[in-house]
């Protein structure tokens, strides 16, 4: 089996972050979107990936390079333009060969991973799998209804009327069937090749196409508030460990983690909360859920359940909460107890908040 993972999106509900950065190296805990999926796909024993990528390839090739730190051999094949999730499967044809693929766009978070559904895929060998889960508003999504043993018998894309509140979520494996499939369709009313319609067509050819429900954790990271979320979830899970200095003025609650070269002094931090190595933090209370970047520097600040990027600076602001502080940023409030709540800062920008 191979892997295709879909990094070429915009990105417009994270601006201003994506004007600078490819929304799939938004980090989560401290640790880019596109790493989790990467790890997800590594964990099933497939090690051949092919990534999607457009006009920001450049930066994602040059934080993953060739997957070999993480156990992988990646190829980039750029989509020139959004033009449908079925369109990189076309464009990825020579990569896919006549392999079956497990297919993953890659600001999906499901850090449960998806090995169940792998290895039901692997047992039944569908045409295609699809994972689906139950939503509030399917409208916004590709719904498929289901027979009783979990075959597919319709799907739509964003349907204005949906007959089914279950969702598509980033994550269908293929057989080669897949290719017929797309090289079937036309372009939908948006002008996109739907991987949608595709499925459907294998349907509609008889082919055998079956959904399962996925039960874990998933958070499509494509909004400010799924990120903070996201990383909600994540801290949660983390354990604490000390590698940079604390001195004796500061208090650690709960889990904690201070990367190697950071250092703290004179602070209150109540996990679950991630400093980055190399940052500094100083008479700072640091509330939990919150990820602060490498190279940091906060001083005389109050955050909680934010996100700070590496090379951020924060000082004198007495209450962030729901903020995501870009790369290189710097915040700065100089009057006397000013209280500030979801900020959301760009790369390299600098802002003074006044009181």
């Amino acid at each position: 089996m191979k892997a295709l993972v879909l990094a070429g999106g915009s990105g417009t509900r994270l601006r201003p972050f994506s004007h600078s950065m490819p929304k799939q190296l938004i980090p989560i805990a401290n640790k880019p979107v596109l790493e989790y999926v990467l790890e997800n796909i590594r964990e099933l024993g497939v090690t051949e990936v092919g990534v999607i990528v457009g006009d920001r390839g450049p930066q994602i090739a040059a934080a993953l390079g060739d997957g070999s730190r993480l156990g992988l051999r990646l190829t980039f094949i750029e989509q020139d333009a959004p033009r449908g999730l079925a369109h990189t499967v076309a464009i990825a044809r020579d990569f896919l060969a006549d392999d079956d693929f497990v297919m993953y766009l890659g600001d999906n978070m499901l850090p449960e991973g998806i090995r169940e559904s792998a290895e039901q895929f692997t047992a039944h060998r569908p045409a295609a799998q699809l994972l689906v889960r139950k939503v509030a508003d399917p409208s916004a999504y590709g719904v498929a209804e289901l027979g009783p043993d979990g075959e597919v018998l319709r799907l739509v894309e964003k349907p204005a009327r949906p007959r089914s509140d279950l969702a598509l979520i980033g994550v269908y494996f293929f057989t080669p069937a897949i290719h017929e499939a797309v090289a079937a369709i036309g372009p939908s009313a948006r002008g996109e090749l739907e991987i949608t319609d595709a499925v459907q067509w294998l349907v509609s050819s008889g082919a055998v196409v079956r959904a399962g429900e996925y039960g874990g954790y998933w958070k499509d990271t494509g909004s400010v508030a799924d990120v903070l979320e996201c990383n909600r979830k994540l801290l949660d899970g983390i354990v604490s460990g000390v590698a940079g200095e604390v001195d004796a003025a500061s208090e650690l609650r709960g889990p904690v983690i201070i990367g190697a070269g950071a250092r703290v002094t004179g602070s209150r931090i109540e996990g679950p909360v991630i400093v980055g190595a190399g940052s500094v933090v100083e008479n700072c209370h640091i509330g939990p859920h919150t990820a602060i970047g490498r190279d940091c520097v906060l001083r005389d600040t109050r955050i909680e359940y934010s996100i700070t990027l590496d090379g951020a600076t924060v000082t004198q602001v007495r209450g962030l909460r729901g903020s995501l502080i870009g790369r290189a940023a710097t915040v700065d409030a100089r009057a006397e107890g000013a209280d500030h709540h979801c900020l959301v800062v760009g790369d390299h920008a600098r802002i003074e908040v006044a009181a």
